[in-house]
């Protein structure tokens, strides 16, 4: 058993929802929810994205939870200690898909930083045109990988010492966070105009339900949302006292993540509606919304200083909005790395070896993705596509350890409170399952037929179905092949 354990359970619970609160809640949650609005509204979206939350996200979190309460361990040792030495390499594919994304996340960070650098300055554009010369000055030098190590380097200082670190670092982290989009909330709705926003962000046009995209992108987003399925939740898990309770904290990881992205999505809507209503229509105002811009960054990285630039105190608003991105992608690149160095320490390799190599691999293999839009987007694609893997190898975990044996032995035992009820047996044997056969059909048939439809059989084409499957199979084919090596290292 692990000696390193979380102080409190509070301590735990703003670590976890470091996890979860990220980028994905502030930068990408508002672009979706606009992409996927009606002509009357996007409320009938946010009613599909409750949907997932309660039958997607909060059973894979609650598994997650139970599994690391349970092992102990990584991802890699959580597996083999509820379904044996054969499954080593399932828990190597979920931390390796996290690791994955953390190659390119931290590049986000970055980019957060230096924009709150400048924000802090007062050196960022407050036109359109202006900011997309910055942005794209930005991405022409090496400052993108100058702060890509500078993030990678910021985690490692933390992981390096340990949980009480994470914790205490998360329990400035989150609570700020929390504060700044609370005071960008009240700024927001005391604008002229915002109702306008608000109206059309909550007033639903249910024509949009029958559209299978609502559903499946609603899907996604709350897998992005919430960290379900990405065995990062399981390794902070490892360190959660026996005593705390499996379903109350999941669910209040879930809830809260998902309370965050609302209060986002308020002060983006409000915003944009608020500043914008007087020189555009409303399908003019959405497609600012909608418009990803080079790398997905048009809404935060480019609307957001203009729109900030013409509003009364929009400087101090500004600074903060991107104090606050920066914190909630930092807190998230320190579960990565925490994840990441987890699987070597499991292994007998000591903390500091493990983060440094880790932080310095994760650096290197950053640097693509940093100088090449295509790389970025090419590996956000098949690792952002491969937590669906992950989670559904998550689920087959607790339907191998038998899903009533799971619930009561893994979830409820250990713990006073609130119990998990059958109901979760079925949503990890069937819904689940379900859920990442149609997401993964859907995100094929997309790429074969939007994304890439004449490259689609192109493993070098990067949004093509090959590519996915390419590199999936190679990683897949070195961990089976290893298992049995992993297995012993890693021990149970």
């Amino acid at each position: 058993m692990s000696q390193e354990q979380f102080s409190t359970r509070w301590g735990m619970i703003v670590s976890v929802l470091g996890i979860a609160v990220g980028t994905g809640n502030i930068w990408r949650f508002p672009r979706i929810v606009a992409q996927n609005g009606g002509d009357d509204g996007a409320g009938a979206f946010l009613v599909a994205w409750v949907v997932f939350l309660l039958i997607w996200s909060i059973p894979l979190i609650i598994a997650e939870y139970a599994i690391g309460r349970y092992g102990r361990k990584s991802p890699v040792g959580g597996f083999m200690a509820m379904g044996g030495p054969n499954t080593a390499w399932m828990g190597a594919f979920v931390a390796f898909v996290a690791m994955a994304i953390m190659f390119y996340y931290s590049v986000v960070t970055g980019w957060c930083l230096w924009y709150f650098g400048n924000a802090a300055a007062g050196q960022l554009p407050g036109d359109v045109a202006g900011s997309l010369a910055f942005w794209d000055a930005f991405q022409a030098g090496w400052m993108p990988v100058l702060f890509h190590g500078v993030a990678m380097g910021g985690a490692a200082l933390v992981v390096l010492r340990g949980v009480k670190a994470i914790e205490r670092a998360n329990q400035v982290l989150i609570p700020s966070l929390v504060v700044i989009l609370l005071l960008c909330l009240v700024r927001a709705l005391t604008l002229p105009g915002s109702g306008t926003g608000l109206a059309y962000l909550f007033t639903p046009d249910w024509s949009v339900l029958a559209e299978p995209k609502t559903w499946l992108e609603a899907l996604t987003q709350n897998a992005w949302d919430t960290g379900a399925g990405w065995g990062l939740i399981l390794t902070y898990a490892a360190y959660m006292r026996l005593k705390d309770n499996v379903t109350s904290s999941a669910l209040t990881t879930a809830i809260g993540n998902n309370t965050v992205s609302l209060i986002c999505a308020t002060i983006i809507f409000a915003t944009v509606f608020g500043i914008l209503q007087g020189e555009m229509s409303r399908p003019e105002i959405l497609e600012v919304m909608r418009n990803s811009g080079p790398n997905s960054t048009g809404l935060t990285f480019i609307w957001m200083p203009r729109l900030f630039a013409e509003i009364p105190f929009g400087g101090i608003l500004n600074i903060l909005f991107f104090l606050g991105l920066s914190a909630a992608a930092f807190s998230s690149l320190i579960s990565m790395v925490e994840l990441s160095a987890k699987v070597f320490i499991d292994m007998g390799v000591s903390r500091k070896k493990a983060v440094l190599a880790i932080c310095s691999v994760g650096f290197l293999l950053g640097v693509p993705s940093a100088v090449n839009g295509d790389v970025f987007g090419n590996q956000d694609f098949v690792w952002g596509l491969g937590l669906m893997v992950s989670g559904a190898f998550i689920a087959y975990l607790a339907i191998r350890f038998g899903v009533g044996r799971f619930r009561e032995e893994a979830v409820n035992a250990g713990s006073e409170g609130m119990r998990s009820a059958r109901v979760l047996d079925l949503l990890l044997k069937w819904a689940i399952p379900v859920q990442v056969v149609v997401l993964l059909g859907w995100w094929i048939w997309r790429a074969a037929t939007e994304f890439a439809p004449d490259t689609w059989y192109d493993p070098f084409d990067p949004y093509s179905v090959a590519t996915v499957f390419v590199q999936w199979g190679i990683l897949m084919g070195v961990l089976v092949a290893f298992n049995g090596r992993l297995a012993r290292a890693t021990g149970t």
